[in-house]
């Protein structure tokens, strides 16, 4: 690997910065350009329905604009562009974004496009980094702004035939592309030009979009030349300043959200960061992460895992396991120690009120503000804690198992998975348990028992207990008494072979509701060499559930 031959990009020139001391308040303005940045980064690009279909979406989640199609670049994206128009797909509320070069037949051709739309962005650009002057045009500087220029004079020509109501319809983006390698103060003299050509208006914003369209320095310093180019550019009044990130060094999520620190008005990207190479910025990553401090984003994720399904259908594109937020690991923990603190978090926090403060450990957003379930929060393997598979065991299936025989659930299940050397599925964990501590005969099983009541000498009830047991294949006739019919049943066995023990622990609960109601008991037993086993019975006979437990207790 030789380094020599790379070397750093320019930054700005830029002291007494502000935006390290800034936050993110509010929601910018949101530009999906999915449908064509987007759409040109896919295998397979998507045909008009299922364009249509992704417009549709894209409307409800809540974008107010949204980059539709480069019309002039074919049949399908012009006729998709008219359809859209004249099938009146397009709310009064959102604005179509087309994207066009700088090029004369093209703009003539997207003017066309656009005709009737409710409202539209005419979004024209031109590169200007100092390879593509060299390499793909051949041109000065001066050159390149006179491409700008005259791209904006070509669509005002355009426009000289509308009436005033339908030119205050169409509002110019121009992008400096490849903004991201290109001389600031050239950046901003290319600007200026168009910005003079087209005429300042507060009331008609032109949007500067600064794309970093190949991510080729670390955030804070996109960031410097977004506060520079702010800081630098006349009439800031007159203008937004919209970013349009890409991800070529995995950073486009942190590129954005320092850029709206440092004064940018608006974002493009697309959801779940496709785009080009590794993709453009992550719309939703970023608006979910402003959702986390508390800040509206004004974009509906509330069903994110619909709108995951709909990509992914859409796109042909998956979205990996480990994406933010969407990704099907992104809210599970496989370690024990974050298990027992997220099983604790989500414990204390059912006891709360709904809007009181999310602190939940490793757990960045309540899953339930997005639609996803708790379900899939802790999975099982190898690495597991003592709490996991108990935390599993009762979300999924009501065991509430008690917090002192949490490690030996805990040993049993990490035992299974390492034996498998795979996860455990929520149903493989509770065969296992149910199998080993609910099934367990291996030494002692109850053949015949009964319980009655009876009174005492003092006249007070007690539990009287009669039946057979096997104890290691023997069989043993057992009866004795007992303050109910657990304490009878532990009695009877005193007066047996079987190891003397005593009930260290008890806890019971209900399982299930109605006719289905079962008791569960959980027994923890010490043997009389100092030794511990827990038990769990469960029985829809009053005050079997116990006995069972002891069962289960000695069968260990």
């Amino acid at each position: 690997m030789n380094a020599s031959k790379y070397k750093p990009f320019e930054g700005a020139p830029i002291v007494n910065r502000k935006w390290p001391s800034n936050r993110i308040t509010k929601a910018p303005v949101w530009c999906s350009v999915d449908l064509r940045d987007g759409n040109q980064a896919l295998i397979d690009p998507m045909g008009i329905e299922t364009k249509l279909a992704f417009f549709d979406l894209l409307v409800k989640i809540g974008f107010k604009e949204i980059e539709i199609c480069f019309p002039s670049a074919s049949d399908t994206e012009y006729d998709f562009c008219r359809r859209l128009i004249e099938e009146n797909h397009i709310p009064e509320d959102v604005t179509i974004q087309v994207l066009c070069q700088a090029r004369e037949h093209l703009i003539r051709k997207t003017m066309e496009a656009i005709k009737g739309a409710p409202n539209a962005i005419f979004h024209i650009y031109n590169s200007t980094s100092p390879a593509q002057r060299k390499y793909t045009f051949n041109k000065s500087k001066e050159e390149i702004i006179k491409i700008a220029v005259d791209g904006v004079k070509i669509i005002k020509e355009c426009m000289k035939d509308l009436s005033e109501e339908e030119r205050n319809k169409i509002r110019l983006e121009y992008s400096p592309e490849s903004f991201s390698m290109t001389e600031i103060d050239y950046a901003i003299e290319i600007c200026e030009a168009v910005g003079n050509e087209w005429g300042w208006s507060k009331e008609r914003p032109i949007i500067f979009n600064l794309p970093s369209t190949v991510e080729c320095y670390t955030a804070n310093v996109y960031a410097d030349r977004i506060e520079y180019f702010g800081d630098k550019i006349s009439h800031r009044d007159c203008c937004l300043i919209s970013t349009h990130c890409h991800n070529d060094r995995g950073t486009g999520v942190a590129s954005c959200e320092l850029g709206l620190l440092a004064g940018a008005d608006r974002v493009e990207g697309c959801l779940f960061g496709n785009g080009e190479r590794t993709g453009n910025l992550d719309i939703v990553t970023v608006a979910l992460n402003m959702f986390s401090e508390g800040v509206d984003p004004q974009l509906d994720f509330s069903n994110l895992p619909d709108i995951a399904d709909a990509y992914q259908e859409y796109t042909k594109m998956d979205i990996p396991p480990r994406t933010p937020y969407a990704g099907g690991l992104a809210y599970t923990a496989l370690s024990g120690g974050h298990q027992d603190a997220i099983a604790k978090g989500l414990a204390a926090r059912a006891k709360m009120a709904e809007n009181d403060t999310w602190d939940v450990p490793y757990i960045l957003i309540d899953p339930k503000d997005i639609g996803r379930k708790y379900e899939g929060i802790i999975r099982i393997n190898s690495q597991s804690g003592k709490g996991g598979s108990s935390f599993i065991l009762e979300h999924n299936y009501g065991y509430a198992i008690p917090k002192a025989m949490q490690p030996a659930v805990g040993d049993l299940i990490k035992a299974e998975s390492d034996k498998a050397q795979r996860e455990l599925q929520p149903e493989e964990i509770l065969a296992f348990f149910e199998k080993q501590f609910i099934s367990n005969r291996s030494v002692l099983e109850v053949v015949d028992y009964a319980s009655t009541l009876v009174e005492n000498a003092d006249k007070q009830e007690m539990a009287s207990i009669r039946g057979v047991v096997t104890y290691n294949g023997e069989k043993i006739t057992i009866g004795g008494t007992g303050n109910g019919p657990l304490d009878g049943f532990v009695n009877a066995l005193k007066e047996t072979s079987i190891p003397k023990f005593n009930i260290s622990a008890f806890h019971e609960h209900s399982l299930g509701a109605g006719s289905d109601t079962q008791a569960v008991a959980y027994v923890q037993i010490t043997k009389e060499d100092g030794t511990v086993k827990w038990g769990v019975g469960k029985s829809s006979a009053v005050g079997r559930a116990g006995v069972m437990a002891v069962v289960s207790a000695l069968n260990q």
